[in-house]
């Protein structure tokens, strides 16, 4: 049996591993609280999964939302609990914000659309041309965007750059032209405390058009903006693959805005 000395400071080696133990808790305790602290408060990150948002966001981007842009509501808390209602510090997004948002329909279901309807407008699609309170969204055709499906296969598509009312520029693409299902739509007026969001690849966006499955969005399911792209990649590496990794990256787009 180890016996302590009188005079020195040293342990035994059992007190020893327990206290380093207990620090070590301690340490990871505090590193998770601070993680939560930080994702809830400040900036989360978020995937993209599908190419909604082609041109702007591409499938594998890692990009970080800040929470604290629209101020803070349920769903700015891991699993949405239902704690208090509305937001708190609530501020209102711009037109042209890219927001990632719970779907209406579950409030579970992450999405990230681009907002183009505030309370009260009225939003028609007439042939491809977005209409904000009866007057059409200027619109500029651009060089086509070199688009590449699942299987590998490139083609080229329409490509527009939109200007909304408040003069915010984005880049739009449309798949199947100016003739797709959701290019021509009835008149949208979005209620109070709700607003409307498109994607900007058009023709491959299920977003506020389509009532059944996205509709309007309610302000308290605003999870926060989009505000920039920390890492890329194009899927060509699997994660075992490590010798494939360095040609995987989209070096481009790395630590770079969302417009």
């Amino acid at each position: 049996m180890t016996t302590n000395i009188p005079g020195n400071n040293t342990k035994s080696t059992g007190e020893r591993s327990g206290g380093e133990f207990i620090e070590t808790v301690r340490t990871v305790l505090f590193a998770v609280i601070i993680a939560l602290v930080v994702r809830t408060f400040g900036y989360e990150p978020f995937n993209i999964p599908s190419g909604s948002m082609v041109p702007t966001l591409l499938i594998g981007d890692y990009l970080f939302v800040s929470k604290f842009s629209y101020g803070f509501s349920r769903h700015s808390l891991p699993f949405s609990p239902p704690l208090f209602e509305g937001r708190i510090f609530a501020s209102e997004p711009e037109r042209g914000d890219v927001v990632v948002f719970k779907l209406p329909s579950d409030n579970e279901t992450d999405y990230i659309k681009r907002i183009v309807g505030l309370p009260g407008d009225h939003i028609q699609m007439i042939s491809g041309i977005l209409h904000i309170n009866g007057e059409p969204v200027k619109r500029r055709r651009l060089r086509d965007y070199r688009s590449q499906n699942l299987f590998g296969s490139r083609s080229l598509v329409p490509r527009y750059m939109e200007t909304l009312p408040n003069d915010v520029r984005h880049d739009i693409v449309e798949e199947a032209g100016d003739n797709g299902s959701l290019d021509d739509t009835k008149v949208y007026v979005v209620p109070g405390g709700h607003y409307f969001a498109m994607g900007d690849n058009r023709d491959n966006s299920a977003d506020s058009r389509v009532l059944r499955q996205v509709g309007f969005i309610p302000a308290v399911n605003l999870v926060g903006k989009a505000q920039f792209k920390f890492f890329s990649t194009d899927g060509s590496a699997h994660f075992w693959e490590i010798w494939k990794w360095p040609f995987s990256i989209r070096y481009s787009r790395l630590f770079s805005g969302i417009g």
